[in-house]
């Protein structure tokens, strides 16, 4: 086993997540953290260039989460197209020394066998990249998030920060910040944004009621 000293650099902390970055983490040492933690783990983690960070996610950070992942699982219902719902896997790529797991992730338009895959790990190096990943954040970034996605080669990107939403697509190498979902182009983002506060007194069920009569009147 691989043991180079590890440097615990930075921690962050608020009411939705708490955040720990570890420097000089070898991608030798990052496998065998993985296994040693296991599945079960309540982090989510994001690996770069021999640094990993590792998120705990609270309930202010659980809550837009799963009513993004809802909002999607609808919007494919309503436009007949295919979703499949990954949850938050381990994508990783050995050769560029990255690893990510979403806050959700999707493919889209195509049937994927997801059976026992969720929170497990794609190998991207030999697996297309999902067509769509989440992010929610609530404190200071120390990983380039939208470098490892774009070098992972995820076409679209949402990030839902601090009440707002932001959709990227890629364009080349980089991400676009665009007005429009690359998946679902009629879908007013703005939208959505509004939805996911009125679900704080709504509550979920009520909102996702709504959501599904609005999308309804977009097609």
């Amino acid at each position: 086993m691989d043991r180079q000293p590890v440097d615990i650099s930075t921690q962050y902390r608020n009411s939705a997540e708490s955040r720990v970055i570890l420097k000089g983490v070898s991608w030798q040492t990052f496998e065998t953290l993985m296994r040693e933690m296991g599945e079960s783990r309540d982090s989510r983690i994001a690996y770069q260039q021999e640094m990993l960070e590792l998120m705990v996610p609270y309930e202010e950070h659980e809550e837009p989460r799963g009513l993004l992942e809802k909002f999607i699982e609808v919007l494919g219902d309503e436009s007949q197209l295919e979703v499949s719902a990954l949850g938050s896997p381990l994508l990783k790529h050995r050769e560029l020394n990255l690893a990510i797991e979403p806050d959700a992730c999707f493919y889209l338009g195509r049937r994927v066998s997801i059976k026992n895959r969720a929170n497990k790990a794609i190998d991207l190096a030999t697996v297309s990249p999902p067509d769509l990943a989440i992010e929610i954040n609530y404190t200071r970034r120390a990983l380039g998030k939208f470098e490892i996605y774009s070098a992972l080669r995820v076409p679209e990107f949402w990030r839902y920060e601090k009440q707002s939403l932001q959709v990227y697509q890629l364009v080349g190498s980089e991400y676009d910040l665009c007005n429009q979902s690359l998946a679902f182009p009629f879908l007013p983002i703005a939208e959505i944004l509004e939805l996911i506060e009125q679900s704080k007194t709504l509550g979920q069920k009520e909102t996702l009621r709504l959501f599904r009569m609005r999308v309804r009147t977009f097609l």
